[in-house]
C-alpha cells in the first residue's frame, strides 16, 4: 500500500475541509496532511518549500455569470499576485496563495456557485459538459441538467472519496464536434436510436505516460439513466481498481485487463442489479472539438463567440472588461471549454462585429486557428512535476506562427506540456510536444528539449500520435513548428486535415532531424 493510500485510510479525505481552517489560523499545514489539500482543489506549488499555493476551481455545467468571473477576478488579484488561468478540464486555476487566504477564497466562491470539493485527489474531478449545450441547433440534448445532477450527485460525495486514483467524467449532446469522451474514465454522447433519445457510453480513456482511449460498452442509456449509470461505473471502479501502484491505478489498465464486456457485466450485475441495453455507437467528431471556435450561430437565432484566451492566462482585468462585454452583448453569462478558451453566448447577430472588435483590443478575438486551438499546461513557472516551462514559451510560439498561416482551412491543434503526466493531451494533438531534460555535452549541464508525437486525434482517426525520433530544443519551438505547417499547407489538398496528410505523406518526414537538421550543432551555437 503506498503513503497515500495508507493515509486515505486513516484520515477520509474530505475531512481536510474541517482541518483547512485550523491550518489557515496557524499559517501552516502538518506535512502529513499536504496530500490531502488535493481534495480541496489545492496543491503545493513550485517552489514547495516557499509555501505558496494553487488552487483549482470547478466551474459546474461551464456556465458561470458575468459577476462570477468579476469575482473570480477579485481573487485572483486580492490573494494570486494577478494570476488566473482556465484550464483544459473548464476550470479556473490560482496561483500565489496562502493557506492563511484559503477559507476566505471559499467564502468568496461560494455565493456565485463554485466550489474545489475533488478538484484535485483520487476522486471524481470536474465533470465536463459540452460548452455548446442549450445553444447549437446540432445538439441532441441540452446535457447541463444531467451535468448539474451528476456533479451534485458525486463531487465532494464521501462514498468516492477514496478511489484508486483521479475519474474524470465528461457528457456531450453534440458528439459529431467533440471527441473529448476519448479521454475521460466515462464519456457519454447523446444520439438518437430510433427516434429516441439516448447516451452511448465509453469508459477507460486517460493519457499520461501510459495512454489508453476509451472503449465503448455498447449500451444505450436514456437520459435519466445516466446519473445512476455514472455513479455504478464510478462505485467499481472504487472496489475494482487497482491500488498497489499508482502509476497503474487508473480506470484504463482495469479496462485494458479485463475489456469492457466484462467491466460492463460487473456493472450489472453488483452495482444495477439490471442489464443495460444495447445500443450502436454515437456518430464522432472528425477534429475533436475544434469546431467549437468563432462566431457560430445559435438554434434560437443569436449567436456564440469563443474567447480565445492564449493557452488559458486570462489576467482581471480582462476578466473583468469580459465579464462587462457579456453584459452589454449577451446576457450575462459566459462559458468555459475544454481547450482553455471562454465563450460569451447569446449575442445578436448585428452585434457580433462590435463584440469581436473589443474582444480584438483585449487580444482575446475570436480567432479559429492556432490561437485558439493551441494549449500549454502549468510548467516550471508553479508546477512540482514539469521539466520545462511551457505558458510563455507557448504563447510566444502562437504569435510567432499565428499570422503566418491564419489562411489555414482546417483546424490544426498543438498541445505543449512541461512532462510525461499528459496534462494537455500532447499524444492526441496534430503536433503534440512533451517536454524533458537533455544533458548538453557542450555546456556540461542540461537543456530543455521537446518529444514530439504526431498526429494524434480525438477525432474520427480516434488514436494517440506517432512518437517520432530525436527532439527539438526549446530554442528551437518556433522554427521546427513553422516548418511543420509550412509542409502541411503548401502540401495538403483543400479540406484535407492534418491526420490525413500525414498519413498520406509519412510521419517520418516529419523528425526534427529532418526538419532542422543538423540539429545538435545549432543547439549549444
Amino acid at each position: 500500500m503506498s503513503d497515500l493510500e495508507a493515509l486515505k485510510k486513516e484520515v477520509p479525505p474530505f475531512r481536510i475541509f474541517d482541518l483547512i481552517p485550523q491550518y489557515a489560523a496557524q499559517g501552516f499545514v502538518n506535512p502529513d496532511h499536504t496530500d490531502l489539500l488535493k481534495w480541496a482543489g489545492v496543491y503545493p506549488q513550485r517552489p514547495q518549500e516557499d509555501g505558496y499555493l494553487m488552487m483549482r476551481v470547478k466551474v459546474p455545467t461551464a456556465e458561470f455569470s458575468s459577476e462570477t468571473l468579476r469575482v473570480v477576478a477579485g481573487i485572483s488579484e486580492d490573494y494570486g499576485r494577478g494570476f488566473l488561468d482556465v484550464t483544459d478540464r473548464q476550470a479556473f486555476q490560482f496561483h500565489w496563495l496562502r493557506i492563511e487566504n484559503v477559507p476566505e477564497i471559499f467564502e468568496r466562491l461560494e455565493p456565485v456557485g463554485l466550489h474545489t470539493k475533488g478538484a484535485c485527489g483520487d476522486t471524481v474531478r470536474a465533470v465536463i459538459a459540452s460548452p455548446l449545450a442549450g445553444l447549437d441547433a446540432r445538439e441532441v440534448i441540452d446535457v447541463r441538467p444531467i451535468a448539474a445532477a451528476m456533479e451534485g450527485t458525486l463531487s465532494g460525495n464521501p462514498d468516492f472519496q477514496d478511489l484508486p486514483r483521479k475519474f474524470k467524467i465528461s457528457l456531450t449532446g453534440t458528439p459529431e464536434l467533440e471527441g473529448i469522451h476519448l479521454i475521460n474514465d466515462i464519456g457519454f454522447l447523446a444520439h438518437e436510436v430510433g427516434g429516441e433519445v439516448g447516451f452511448d457510453v465509453w469508459v477507460g480513456g486517460g493519457l499520461g505516460a501510459v495512454a489508453h482511449l476509451a472503449r465503448r460498452l455498447g449500451v444505450f442509456v436514456r437520459p435519466e439513466e445516466v446519473v445512476e449509470v455514472g455513479r455504478a461505473i464510478a462505485a467499481a471502479y472504487r472496489d475494482h481498481g487497482y491500488r498497489v501502484s499508482r502509476k497503474k491505478s487508473r480506470l484504463k489498465f482495469l479496462i485494458k485487463d479485463i475489456g469492457p464486456e466484462k467491466f460492463r457485466e460487473i456493472v450489472e450485475t453488483e452495482y444495477l442489479g439490471r442489464p443495460l441495453r444495447d445500443g450502436p455507437p454515437a456518430p464522432v467528431a472528425r477534429f475533436g472539438g475544434n469546431d467549437v471556435l468563432g462566431v457560430q450561430p445559435q438554434k434560437d437565432g443569436l449567436n456564440y463567440v469563443v474567447v480565445a484566451t492564449t493557452v488559458g492566462r486570462i489576467d482581471p482585468f480582462k476578466a473583468r472588461k469580459l465579464a462587462d462585454l457579456a453584459d452589454r452583448y449577451g446576457q450575462g453569462v459566459l462559458r468555459t471549454t475544454a481547450f482553455q478558451n471562454m465563450m460569451i453566448p447569446h449575442v445578436k447577430t448585428e452585434d457580433v462585429a462590435a463584440l469581436s472588435a473589443e474582444l480584438a483590443a483585449l487580444d482575446l478575438a475570436p480567432r479559429t486557428t492556432l490561437r485558439g486551438t493551441t494549449i500549454a499546461c502549468t510548467g516550471t513557472q508553479f508546477c512540482r512535476l514539469a521539466l520545462t516551462e511551457t505558458k510563455a514559451r507557448t504563447a510566444n510560439l502562437v504569435d510567432h506562427i499565428e499570422a503566418k498561416f491564419s489562411d489555414l482551412d482546417v483546424p490544426f491543434t498543438i498541445n505543449l506540456t512541461g512532462c510525461s503526466n499528459a496534462c494537455t493531451r500532447y499524444q492526441v494533438a496534430d503536433l503534440g510536444f512533451m517536454g524533458a531534460l537533455r544533458a548538453n555535452k557542450e555546456t556540461g549541464g542540461e537543456e530543455e528539449v521537446y518529444n514530439v508525437h504526431l498526429a494524434g486525434s480525438i477525432g474520427e482517426a480516434q488514436r494517440t500520435g506517432t512518437k517520432l525520433k530525436g527532439f527539438v530544443p526549446a530554442v528551437r519551438l518556433n522554427e521546427y513548428t513553422e516548418a511543420v505547417l509550412s509542409d502541411f499547407r503548401s502540401g495538403k489538398l483543400p479540406g484535407e486535415s492534418f491526420v490525413e496528410y500525414a498519413d498520406r505523406v509519412g510521419h517520418e518526414r516529419f523528425t526534427p532531424d529532418a526538419l532542422l537538421a543538423p540539429v545538435r550543432e545549432v543547439v549549444t551555437a
